[in-house]
């Protein structure tokens, strides 16, 4: 139970601090997982925009403005899961993110603090309050990775602290993340979501391939809630939304056109799955997929 539970606060860390440490100002990306020894499978589809606007010269104070729209095709279609509940109430759902965040600089630190609204749903329906999902998070950054103190090797480190409305996930959570370039062509970067270690193919940074480990997620309301009728647990437990967590070992490439446009695509097999419908307090109703499966992701962005 123990283990469980620390695995559980593992994951949701990983997943609450990816929208903090991103530096990407725009992004293209297409993901499709096909669930082994199943018919079910899932593509998503997402596109951001986050743009940073100075409010002074320096460009040491920013107000930063973020948009992110994911549209996630679901497709279940084993026939226990056909005749669990009626497919159709989970076929498709959207998620739609705007946020609004302040940076200042002090020293060889960067602090900043945002707050946002997600609006996750299947929509067969007007918009209802189970639809939002509210966060507010606070950071700090320092920076070296362009201007390194004298001896030292470029890198950069990020904390901070995130809470969300998300049901089950009552508490804030911290975020760390560390880069570092160890050597010629070589950097590495521990944290979450992401933990890899990069390799330059050439010298002048085109070409890049990577191994990592990192995780996923999927999450909506279900504005239709629905009783499943294979009962796992107990009686009569409503299903209101449905989660998919994924834990990720895989391999990536990275081609930069620019210094900061590049395509990039990732080959993966899962080391945990868990992709499940949930009640209103984000307990576990129904199972529909855990079997590890390979996943594969691409697209393109313009990174700061």
């Amino acid at each position: 139970m123990k283990k469980n539970l620390c695995l559980t606060a593992c994951l949701m860390l990983f997943i609450l601090g990816a929208s903090a440490q991103t530096t990407d100002l725009a992004r293209i990306e297409y993901l499709n997982l096909q669930f082994a020894k199943s018919d079910n499978s899932i593509n998503r589809y997402r596109a951001l925009l986050q743009a940073p606007i100075p409010l002074n010269k320096e460009k040491e104070n920013l107000l930063v403005v973020g948009l992110e729209y994911r549209y996630v095709d679901i497709n279940i279609n084993d026939s226990q899961d056909v005749f669990a509940f009626d497919d159709q109430l989970v076929s498709s759902v959207q998620q739609m993110n705007a946020y609004l965040g302040y940076v200042w600089k002090q020293n060889d630190w960067r602090f900043g603090v945002k707050t946002g609204v997600k609006i996750q749903s299947n929509f067969e329906g007007s918009l209802v309050n189970d639809d939002f999902i509210y966060e507010v998070g606070a950071y700090a950054i320092k920076d070296k990775k362009k201007n390194p103190e004298e001896g030292k090797k470029p890198y950069r480190f990020i904390m901070g602290l995130v809470y969300s409305t998300t049901p089950g996930r009552w508490y804030p959570l911290p975020i760390l993340n560390y880069y570092k370039e160890f050597h010629p062509n070589w950097t590495y970067t521990l944290g979450v979501p992401k933990t890899n270690v990069r390799h330059y193919l050439n010298n002048s940074h085109k070409d890049a391939i990577q191994a990592f480990a990192t995780l996923d997620n999927v999450y909506s309301n279900l504005q239709q809630n629905f009783v499943p009728l294979i009962d796992q647990g107990e009686d009569g437990k409503v299903a209101e939304s449905v989660q998919l967590t994924i834990g990720l070992l895989g391999l990536g490439y990275e081609h930069f056109f620019t210094e900061h446009l590049l395509f990039y695509g990732y080959a993966a097999h899962s080391v945990y799955n868990d992709f499940r419908l949930e009640d209103g307090d984000g307990k576990k109703v129904y199972k529909i997929n855990t079997e590890n499966s390979p996943y594969f992701r691409a697209g393109i962005k313009f990174k700061y």
